[in-house]
């Protein structure tokens, strides 16, 4: 990938002193959660600067690349996914992706969002409109990806996540993503939580251990009121975006919001916005082209022919000699 310089890099230098961009990993409950909670103020720059991107298309496919970060701890070894909202309304939807590696990437399917009037909120509900979100995964050997479908619900990227998850694989999940703007119109925070449960995760947990001599009822009944009394926690979590913009520190955070349910923070690591593009790379993809066609470009094209990658926006020059 071709990195564009951010605008306003001496303002992220500064808030990266303030705190870093990492992804925290943590465990609670005794395991039967894991969540993650992310610093990507960097990320999301980086984004806006390689797909030159205005507030409403930032705000979009900013909440997807967030969302699609937070979808790393959910993977098993060496793993890529797909994350796609196809819908009918002006913004058309996205496609992200995420691999296990630590990076992500993806475009707007539709580049500029057209706007009737001035924005009065970030409701993203009147751009997003009816349709469907997908979810791909394929691991290391894997000869075709597994792929779920379900109809966007709620037009809202990390609510639509969530029914993803309970319809889909039947799993209580939350995803909350803010992207906070200054009155410039620079991202000067940006971040996202992620919350799942994890059902008969890490043995004998305390509801099992209190419950063992009960009926299955009774067992059903306490493990819905520790759901319930989680999600409740993360309902509380303030502006995400905001909490980063003013320095604000993720233990803080993760300790306090969750601190009944005796959180532990387990790993913390990089998540950047990064594609495995190269100038050889789309050249290769070039020279399998049919001979015909690969024929027509050399003799009719420009040299040197100008590529733009979709998933980064990165714009390559590849000299015709390249192809022979």
């Amino acid at each position: 990938m071709i990195k564009q310089e951010i605008k306003d890099k001496d303002l992220l230098e500064h808030l990266g002193r303030i705190h870093k961009d990492e992804m925290t990993m943590f465990v609670m409950a005794d395991g039967q959660f894991r969540g993650a909670f992310f610093n990507g103020t960097r990320l999301v720059n980086q984004m806006r600067a390689q797909h030159n991107l205005g507030i409403l298309e930032t705000m979009i496919l900013g909440q997807a690349m967030l969302c699609a970060a937070m979808l790393i701890p959910t993977m098993k070894g060496r793993e890529h996914l797909t994350f796609r909202y196809d819908t009918n309304g002006p913004a058309a939807g996205f496609s992200v992706e995420a691999d296990s590696t630590g990076y992500v990437r993806g475009f707007l399917l539709q580049d500029r969002i057209p706007i009737e009037k001035p924005l009065e909120n970030w409701d993203l509900a009147p751009f997003l409109g009816e349709g469907t979100l997908t979810v791909s995964r394929i691991g290391e050997g894997m000869k075709a990806p597994q792929v779920g479908t379900v109809e966007i619900m709620y037009k809202n990227i990390a609510k639509d996540l969530a029914w993803y998850f309970l319809q889909s694989e039947q799993i209580h999940t939350a995803f909350n993503t803010s992207i906070q703007f200054d009155k410039e119109g620079r991202v000067i925070g940006a971040g996202g939580m992620f919350l799942q449960h994890v059902p008969e995760a890490g043995g004998k947990s305390k509801i099992s251990a209190q419950t063992e001599n009960s009926g299955a009822e009774d067992k059903k009944t306490a493990e819905e009121d520790l759901i319930r009394r989680a999600e409740n926690a993360f309902r509380a979590m303030p502006s995400i975006g905001k909490w980063f913009s003013d320095g604000g520190d993720m233990e803080d955070v993760i300790y306090g919001l969750f601190r009944e349910f005796n959180p532990t923070a387990v790993l913390n690591r990089d998540i950047i916005f990064d594609c495995p593009c190269s100038t050889e790379t789309f050249a290769e993809h070039i020279r399998h082209l049919p001979k015909a066609e690969l024929e027509d470009i050399i003799a009719h094209d420009p040299d040197p022919l100008e590529v733009v990658c979709h998933c980064c926006g990165s714009r390559y020059e590849i000299k015709k000699s390249m192809l022979k």
